[in-house]
């Protein structure tokens, strides 16, 4: 019997009642639609990378799309004296970093800086995924998806996407409150993703929008690169910080087939040599890798609050979600001055703890189930909020557990 454990990059969470894979548009509308109208919990999954499900079984039905095409509509040859965009659709179930790596392969500029971040492409326009100076908002179109409520297909402008940081109207639908699931549409939004068609530029070269990566290249923010050379150094800035998935997951069963072959093939070498390990040698497993990716959200506080913060706490213009300004800072900034540095466990003895590398990953460390994570979670969220008066909101879906 599949689990969560075996879907999800943090490797916890408990028996799945109902598992399925539809390899047609019309069979992932058929198996959403099956579940609602039996009443059933229903989770349509994607990498499993932004998921935190808890330890007793999921007598549901989840759903993971087997479709991973990409197809490219326009002529992707460029044209004199001008830019040219090239439209370029993937399937819901398509490989995040797959998609990345065939854009920058055809010579296309607009998602190099999103290399290496576990999940899919249709999990990508939920969460409004973000790195290095690009967000997935700045590169959609438009995305199709089914309507659970009205039982029809929409195709949803990108300005009707409600995107914001970390947000979408798609994982609105999702909350009534942060970190509140809503009763009718949760752990699934009300739309359910069937591809995203993306507008990018033909380009053999990009922007270097981050301070992190340009130093990692030896440039300055704003100089342009190669896409090449961009994805290449934000692959291994992601791997200096543990915050790729662990590539040894896909020679599993439950993941077998999800990724492409060749770039499977290209994440074990780079793993291995990052892990100074043999060519002959197995992967071993890396326990900074197993995780959620960055667990909470960066805080975006009112002035007044922000005001309260310690003098050097990080500070960005920001907009709060009723569109006034605010002020973004670092929950990583505020985990490790609260005092919960790198490694940290709430317990010498406990398999669950944050990342050697990053104070902002909690892991899974060896055998830990779901309540370890959560413990580490709820202990990490209380420090801050006693140290510096907000509390941290969690980025991943969590189900079946309260952590707020």
């Amino acid at each position: 019997m599949t689990s969560f454990a075996d879907l999800t990059t943090i490797g916890v969470g408990g028996h799945i009642a109902r598992f399925i894979e539809p390899t047609s548009r019309v069979g992932v509308i058929e198996a959403v639609e099956d579940a609602d109208s039996k009443g059933l919990p229903l989770c349509v999954i994607g990498g499993g990378s932004n998921l935190l499900v808890a330890d007793g079984p999921f007598n549901g039905v989840v759903v993971r799309d087997a479709r991973r095409q990409i197809t490219v509509p326009d002529e992707a040859a460029p044209v004199e004296n001008g830019e040219r965009i090239v439209h370029v659709n993937a399937e819901a179930g398509c490989n995040w970093d797959d998609f990345v790596a065939f854009t920058v392969e055809l010579g296309l500029e607009g998602v190099e800086g999103l290399s290496g971040i576990p999940g899919t492409v249709g999990a990508s326009v939920v969460q409004n995924i973000g790195a290095y100076g690009q967000e997935v908002a700045g590169a959609v179109e438009s995305v199709e998806a089914w309507d659970r409520r009205d039982k029809r297909t929409l195709n949803i402008a990108a300005a009707d996407m409600g995107f914001g940081y970390r947000m979408s109207a798609l994982k609105t639908s999702m909350y009534q409150a942060p970190a509140v699931p809503a009763g009718e549409f949760f752990p699934t939004p009300r739309y359910v993703v069937l591809s995203v068609t993306f507008a990018l530029r033909h380009s053999a070269t990009g922007t270097v929008g981050y301070g992190q990566l340009a130093k990692a290249l030896g440039v300055e923010v704003c100089d342009r690169m190669e896409t090449a050379a961009i994805r290449n150094a934000v692959l291994k800035v992601r791997a200096a910080k543990g915050m790729l998935e662990d590539a040894a997951r896909y020679l599993q069963p439950a993941m077998a087939g999800t990724k492409r072959d060749v770039n499977v093939r290209i994440a074990l070498e780079a793993q291995r040599r990052q892990l100074a390990a043999g060519a002959d040698t197995p992967v071993v497993r890396d326990p900074d890798r197993h995780s959620c990716g960055s667990f909470f959200m960066n805080p975006v506080l009112p002035a007044d609050a922000a005001d309260r913060l310690p003098q050097d706490a990080p500070r960005f213009p920001a907009t709060l979600p009723d569109g006034t300004a605010g002020v973004k800072t670092s929950a990583a900034w505020l985990i490790d001055h609260a005092g919960f540095h790198k490694g940290f466990k709430v317990d010498e003895s406990s398999p669950a703890g944050l990342s050697t590398l990053h104070a902002l990953a909690l892991t899974n460390r060896g055998d830990a189930a779901a309540s370890d994570i959560a413990a580490l979670a709820h202990a990490v969220q209380d420090g801050v909020e006693a140290a510096f008066g907000v509390r941290l909101v969690p980025e991943p879906v969590v189900v079946g557990m309260d952590l707020r």
